[in-house]
């Protein structure tokens, strides 16, 4: 083989990956977000999720690339890994589909209908069909889908080159004894192995042994090893989307290489004992790209098959691989900066961690009033634990919704963003809020304060008014209930004209000595956070309203509402005052 051939050689390697990556990027591009977030929404059985998974990967082109795409949905909180053993499942079986499509390249034929087929022919029409759409089509879509066809063009005249090159290499006595060589069970899963790993692409891997198939010198007993190092090699990518991950998302990050492994094992044993046994003869046959193509999906099905009824053994091993940490991954947001340029994953994944700020702050809030009356040491450390989790959720929150404004988005999208940004540090004040009332709680037990009995009963009504509108405001923004939004307004009218007939109260209780003066600073502090926390209740709710009807001014809304009660107003207002009065 002379220098000429070896750069024809490399020269087609180097187009078959460059027009991989330019199919693969103008497949995400297109159908990217969509088949993601199905993905993301409908694995939630075994089925589903293989199913799924062999989809996406046969549309984008990439085993790794929707294995790791699985693994930001765990490291974020938004799939379960049960749920990621059977989407990687089916991702190892999409990946095959490939094989097939660069089995277009060796169709040949010179009249009739097999001419139109050969691989010149269709290579040739795809690309003029391509340029055309890119140069001379203002579609944005159209010119997506000129650059996809452009990269398949690139793909299969790289095929052809390398075929071209390889050709010539049946002929060359050494090169028959490597691939002799590799039929050496351990010896070609190792090189099929390293080699995919090199080129961090199953699929590309796949192509280039299609490719020396050509030559005319691999059997079918070279080709299988090779294959089954190709399924395990292509694992690294995946392994290293663990780097920065949660628990969970390094557990996912496992799945990939531990099931390619395991089942490549399998699969070997049974394969090689077999033949042992039996002598398959179908192994000293000459192996073509099509026999390949064929050799990787049976495999591959047969690797799936074989571990899809242990997919819950697989999520205990991984499991107890990667133990859980002490304090670990609990307080913070979990969100993945991959998805940022997927805006509806983005999205998605923030309304996550929203609704789980607003259940803590909710949490910290309830467990805050609750040790007032009888202080709990543990209960006061969870709050404590709790605001300064929502604390992280803020910062967190606020820096990802930022950057994905700066993204494309949908209507629904931007109001979406919009309520997130706009009812974010009310969650975070709420739970600031409760870490005051606790410390008050804590003061009245280290300081042994006492209250008279009309104080502590009109802070229980207080407190339960408290919680309520708190309830009502988390649960309106978790349901996207603006029925349940419409009903804070009232309930916090209610709860300001408790708190000023609690204050006028105790100012006649100094002037008959019932009260002193002490607890009585203790008693307006906690009024100021009752207060403010049916404040921050206010503003959630006229958010969820203004925005979902496409305006935003909280001080118009609030300020039109206090002018002007509704029918609506007036009965949830009537409603709430009988439920909270003073005796």
């Amino acid at each position: 083989m002379d220098f000429a051939m070896v750069v024809k050689l490399l020269g087609g390697i180097a187009l078959f990956l460059f027009g991989m990556k330019l199919m693969g990027d103008g497949l995400k591009s297109v159908a990217g977000n969509k088949l993601e977030l199905i993905l993301y929404r409908l694995s939630n059985t075994a089925p589903k999720g293989v199913l799924l998974g062999t989809g996406v990967t046969a549309v984008i082109q990439s085993s790794a690339a929707t294995s790791v795409m699985v693994v930001g949905f765990v490291n974020s909180g938004m799939m379960k890994l049960r749920q990621a053993v059977s989407v990687i499942l089916g991702a190892i079986l999409g990946t095959s589909i490939t094989g097939w499509i660069i089995c277009l390249n060796y169709i040949d034929g010179a009249s009739g209908t097999s001419g139109i087929l050969s691989s010149s022919t269709l290579t040739g029409v795809i690309a003029v069909a391509g340029i055309v759409l890119v140069m001379f089509i203002k579609n944005p879509t159209a010119k997506k889908l000129g650059g996809i066809m452009m990269g398949f063009a690139v793909l299969m005249f790289g095929m052809s080159a390398m075929s071209s090159a390889m050709s010539s290499l049946g002929e060359t006595e050494g090169f028959r004894n490597v691939l002799t060589s590799l039929s050496n069970p351990a010896l070609g899963i190792v090189v099929g192995l390293v080699f995919t790993a090199v080129l961090q692409s199953a699929s590309a891997a796949v192509g280039i042994i299609q490719a020396l198939s050509v030559s005319g010198s691999m059997s079918v007993d070279s080709a299988v090893p090779l294959l089954l190092g190709v399924a395990i090699g292509a694992s690294v990518p995946v392994l290293l989307s663990a780097l920065g991950a949660t628990v969970n998302g390094k557990r996912a990050s496992l799945i990939y290489p531990i099931t390619t492994t395991l089942s490549a094992a399998v699969c070997a044993a049974v394969f090689y004992i077999g033949d042992t046994i039996f002598g398959f003869p179908f192994l000293d046959w000459t192996a073509n790209p099509f026999l390949i193509a064929l050799l990787n999906t049976i495999l591959r099905l047969c690797m799936i098959l074989i571990l899809l009824p242990f997919s819950d053994v697989i999520e205990s091993l991984v499991t107890s691989i990667v133990r859980e940490k002490k304090g670990g991954d609990d307080d913070a947001p979990l969100l993945e900066e991959m998805f940022i340029s997927h805006p509806a994953l983005a999205v998605d994944q923030s309304r996550t961690a929203m609704c789980e700020m607003a259940r803590r702050s909710r949490t910290s809030l309830i467990t805050a009033t609750g040790i007032l009356n009888a202080f709990d040491p543990e209960a006061f450390e969870k709050v404590e634990k709790l605001e300064a989790s929502v604390d992280k959720y803020e910062d967190g929150l606020g820096t990802y919704l930022v950057k994905l404004t700066g993204h494309e988005l949908t209507g629904r999208q931007n109001k979406d963003v919009s309520i997130f940004l706009h009812t974010l540090s009310d969650f975070e004040r709420i739970s600031d809020h409760a870490q005051n009332i606790a410390e008050s709680a804590k003061e009245i037990k280290d300081k042994k304060l006492t209250f008279s009995e009309g104080a502590r009963s009109e802070m229980t009504v207080i407190a339960n008014a408290v919680n309520e509108i708190v309830s009502i405001s988390v649960d309106a923004f978790l349901n996207s209930d603006i029925d349940a939004a419409k009903k804070v307004e009232p309930l916090e009218e209610v709860i300001d004209e408790l708190c000023d007939k609690a204050k006028a109260r105790h100012i006649e209780r100094l002037q008959t000595g019932e009260c002193t003066i002490v607890p009585g600073f203790v008693l307006n502090d906690l009024l100021s956070n009752f207060e403010r926390v049916s404040d921050h209740c206010s503003n959630i709710a006229a958010a969820l309203i203004e925005i979902e009807a496409d305006e935003f001014d909280t001080h118009r809304y609030l300020g039109a509402v206090k002018q002007k009660h509704t029918e609506d107003f007036e009965q949830h207002y009537n409603e709430f005052k009988t439920q909270y009065f003073f005796d």
